[in-house]
């Protein structure tokens, strides 16, 4: 929280407490030890109000959540120069995520991996051509998306992504400030080492950073055995 912000909400909580001790002498006839724990806890209540609904932090993972489960029934917008370079923005992904199994989104476990698919469930990137960072959190053999998409995202100069390993990609939020899951063609991705990601979801995908890469969750361990 930036200085200025903090000092007036501290101030704020000293304003706050001198009515509510007025209120708890007048309307409580308990002991002045009684009265102080009383106080305390309407300013603890204060404080973490706050910081559950008024920080940035708590409106990014509300944000998040809401695009998370928001299923858009209009055409495919994509941001920016997105649409050249075989990825998709993260509403875009969300959409196409179940019973389909697009953009990594299948339920299966991934049974067996094959010699091509370079890179692994926790690993952090950084895309070639954008320079955004991310960490991958699934991935398929060959781009798994639906036909359209597929024509638009990977059109006939870049026909090639289609047959290589797609990555869905959970990006830093202080490259792209929204949170966005995008899906990455093999070949536009280098990993990168001893880098976190920021992002509002990544908890729920993986339990921890071991320094060189994350450590995914054991549902995603239970999707990728091999990785």
């Amino acid at each position: 929280m930036p200085l200025d912000r903090r000092a007036a909400f501290q101030f704020g909580l000293i304003l706050l407490a001198v009515p509510a001790q007025y209120l708890i002498t007048k309307w409580m006839t308990s002991n002045q030890v009684q009265r102080n724990v009383a106080l305390r806890s309407i300013l603890n209540s204060a404080v973490t109000f706050h910081e559950k609904y008024f920080t940035w932090k708590s409106w990014q993972k509300w944000c998040f959540d809401v695009i998370s489960k928001v299923h858009l029934h209009s055409k495919p917008s994509y941001g920016e120069s997105d649409a050249p370079d075989g990825e998709s923005p993260a509403v875009e992904v969300m959409k196409h995520d179940q019973p389909d199994g697009y953009f990594a989104g299948s339920p299966h476990p991934r049974v067996s991996r094959q010699e091509n698919v370079k890179y692994r469930v926790g690993q952090v990137i950084r895309h070639k051509i954008h320079g955004y960072r991310g960490v991958i959190v699934g991935w398929d053999p060959k781009a798994k998306a639906p036909e359209s998409w597929l024509q638009q995202m990977h059109p006939k100069d870049k026909k090639h992504w289609r047959d290589m390993p797609n990555y869905a990609i959970l990006v830093d939020t202080r490259d792209r400030e929204m949170p966005q899951v995008t899906y990455v063609p093999q070949e536009n991705i280098e990993i990168l080492s001893n880098t976190k990601v920021l992002h509002p979801g990544i908890d729920e995908y993986f339990e921890g950073f071991d320094g060189a890469q994350y450590l995914p969750r054991p549902h995603l361990r239970a999707l990728y055995p091999h990785d």
